[in-house]
């Protein structure tokens, strides 16, 4: 069975002072369908970065990244954002919702995008599943900060992607918040059969993955915490 992504030798840094500054440096990875593989490392560790990598935001200096069969390298940014269209899902730590919008509409708007049909129905069964059905009309400034997760999450899941990209979802919660928010992304995870690749810090997060990988010094070691 072929992975779903795979890191070849990735190579990436950026110049600075007519020097350059080494991020990551010969990481390799594969990851399996319906996988959950988390990445940790110390803040500013270049976890972020090869986040956006894999999902092809970036290309890198050197290496390949091979995502859901195709080599990004080879293409251009339309095709790339082509092949994360429908079947690549984003969480991010700063939730990143739409701040005029509703919770319904925040959801509504990959499906509407992307043409979907039963859209609304889609949009509010998964508003539900996160147990938010009772904030439909609620705009972000209005929700607290796990609840502007939680849409985040419906949002995410809602097109029902091959794989998922998340960043420091539970980064900007509390205790007792981050861990209800763990249990409804795994849960989704299985629900949905996606494949997840966790970026934290968190490394009691980490290990209800399935596999751990720790960024360190700009390479990728596989470890059990």
């Amino acid at each position: 069975m072929k992975p779903v992504l795979q890191l070849r030798n990735l190579h990436y840094a950026v110049p600075t002072d007519g020097d350059e500054l080494v991020i990551l440096k010969d990481c390799n990875l594969s990851v399996q369908s319906q996988q959950s593989v988390a990445i940790v490392g110390r803040s500013g560790s270049g976890k972020s970065t090869l986040l956006s990598l894999m999902a092809g935001l970036a290309l890198p200096n050197s290496g390949e990244v091979c995502l859901l069969g195709q080599s990004l390298n080879e293409l251009t940014e339309d095709e790339r954002a082509a092949v994360r269209a429908r079947q690549v899902g984003f969480v991010f730590q700063n939730f990143q919702l739409m701040p005029t919008m509703t919770a319904l509409e925040n959801v509504l708007m990959p499906l509407e995008l992307f043409q979907m049909s039963g859209a609304k129905n889609r949009a509010l069964a998964a508003l539900d599943k996160v147990g938010l059905s009772h904030r439909l009309q609620h705009r972000p400034a209005e929700l607290s900060g796990g609840e502007q997760q939680r849409v985040a999450l419906a949002r995410a899941f809602v097109t029902e992607p091959k794989i998922l990209f998340v960043d420091e979802p539970t980064g900007n919660l509390d205790e007792t918040t981050a861990g209800q928010i763990q249990q409804l992304l795994f849960s989704l995870q299985q629900d949905k059969q996606t494949t997840l690749i966790l970026v934290t810090h968190d490394l009691s997060f980490a290990q209800q993955c399935q596999q751990q990988w720790l960024l360190v010094q700009g390479k990728l070691e596989l470890f059990n915490p």
